[in-house]
This record gives structure tokens, C-alpha cells and sequence, in this order.
């Protein structure tokens, strides 16, 4: 028999794991049995996170800072990792901000600030990553965690710059998925639709927008915490050989109207 999804051994590094979705997907990929580094600025909170994978999976957990805007951080931070482990397997490109305020009044540093963080940031963890570890082993899985705005736009909460900034890292992925597949890397895209996080809570909670909800999705509803597990699963397996350069919105069906 085939557990398709055993991450036994393996080695996965999710940013932005200090709260919200990454840690929900870190414990995901740690419930499959990898070993799990979780990476953010603010190490009390890595601390806790890894502590917590530890205890409730029995598997091996650290917590590194690392900012991702600066690369002698991210270099640092990989080779911590490769110091510890020898290998990375899985990269979960999850860190991320969101300015939201009207085009006409977006400065210059919010612009700036969400680029450098969702997708330059992306691939600079994405390159030393691969550089530094999977390209030597033939072998990776690299998840960059986009949004649905990277797909369409919206008229509710106006966000210019995490639209073009999601919408880079889409087509990253693509660029990346192109170049790295012969080498047994694939690099696959999630686009989230509306979940509850620090920093959504406030926004999803309003009247206004959860009957913008009910009108513009599908399913009705915001996605619950654990909706986007196995979507990280299935793109970390060992056996998704053949799933390379995808784009898959988790969204309940926003982007399909």
C-alpha cells in the first residue's frame, strides 16, 4: 500500500509561521511527519509555535527569525537550516503584508513595502533555497502561498499593490516551475480566498462584508481553519511528480464567477 502523503524525513520550511495560516499549515505538514522549521521575525512566537508542533506531533520542530526583505537574513536562515538538518524538501513561501486604502492615495513605501515583502521576498527565500539545497539533490517542493487577488480584482477592499504583488507571485511560480522542473524541482502556487487571520478578523467580521460573502462566493462562507491543509499536502508529496507550475485558488469558488 501507498500513504501518498508521508512526509516522513522530510524537511519543510513554512514563513510567516508565527500566526494564521502558516502555522495551520505547518501542523499539517508535521501531522504527516516532517520535520518542520518555522521562520518569522518575532522568535517568542517561533518558540511557542515549535514547542507546539513538537508536543502534539512528535516530531522535530525550530523556530529561526529571519527577515525576508533582507537577503543576508534568508541566507542566514537557510544555512541554519542546512547546518541542523543537511536537506530541505519542502519550502512554504507563506510570508506576506496587505495595504489597503484607495489607488489614488497608495504612497510610494506601501507599494514598495508590499512587493518587496510578498514577492521578492518570495524568491529570495525561494532561490536560497534552491541554491543552497534542493538543486544539489535533484529534488523540492516549493509552495508560494499567492491570494485569489492575484487572479482577479475586487471592489470591496481596494489593495492595487497586494493585487500586483500576489499576481508577481503567481506568475513567479510559473517562471520558476519552468526553469526548475528538469531538475526534480516543482514550484506550485496556492490562492487563498477569504480566511479568518490577525489580520483579516476585523475585516471578515463586518456586516457589510459577510454579505459581500454571500453574494460573491459560492460556497457562502469564509474557509474555515484546516481548508487549506491538504491543498499544502497534496503539493508537498514526494508523489506529486507530475504537478508542477499549477495555480490553484482554495476560495470556495470565488474566482470561478
Amino acid at each position: 500500500m501507498k500513504n501518498y502523503f508521508d512526509l516522513k524525513g522530510q524537511v519543510a520550511i513554512v514563513t510567516g509561521c508565527s500566526t494564521g495560516l502558516g502555522v495551520q499549515m505547518a501542523k499539517a505538514l508535521a501531522n504527516q511527519g516532517a520535520t518542520i522549521v518555522a521562520v518569522a521575525r518575532r522568535q517568542n512566537l517561533l518558540d511557542e509555535v515549535a514547542a507546539d508542533i513538537k508536543k502534539t506531533y512528535g516530531v522535530e520542530a525550530v523556530g529561526i527569525t529571519c527577515d525576508i526583505t533582507s537577503t543576508e537574513s534568508v541566507e542566514a536562515m537557510v544555512d541554519a537550516v542546512m547546518a541542523k538538518f543537511g536537506r530541505i524538501d519542502i519550502l512554504i513561501n507563506n510570508a506576506g503584508t496587505g495595504a489597503v486604502a484607495p489607488a489614488e492615495d497608495i504612497t510610494d513605501e506601501q507599494f514598495s513595502n508590499e512587493v518587496n515583502i510578498d514577492l521578492f521576498g518570495s524568491f529570495k527565500v525561494a532561490r536560497a533555497v534552491a541554491k543552497k539545497a534542493m538543486l544539489k539533490a535533484g529534488y523540492g517542493r516549493i509552495i508560494n502561498i499567492a491570494s485569489m487577488y492575484g487572479m482577479v480584482g475586487n471592489k470591496i477592499a481596494p489593495a492595487s499593490p497586494y493585487h500586483a504583488a500576489k499576481g508577481g507571485v503567481i506568475n513567479m511560480t510559473r517562471a520558476l516551475a519552468a526553469e526548475w522542473g528538469e531538475k526534480g524541482i516543482t514550484v506550485n502556487a496556492i490562492c487563498p480566498g477569504y480566511f479568518y487571520t490577525p489580520l483579516t478578523v476585523e475585516t471578515l467580521n463586518s456586516e457589510f462584508f459577510k454579505n459581500y460573502a454571500k453574494t460573491m462566493i459560492p460556497l457562502s462562507r469564509y474557509g474555515f481553519e484546516g481548508e487549506l491543509d491538504t491543498a499544502a499536502i497534496f503539493l508537498s508529496s514526494p508523489l506529486s511528480t507530475y504537478v508542477n507550475g499549477v495555480i490553484l485558488p482554495v476560495d470556495g469558488g470565488y474566482t470561478a464567477m
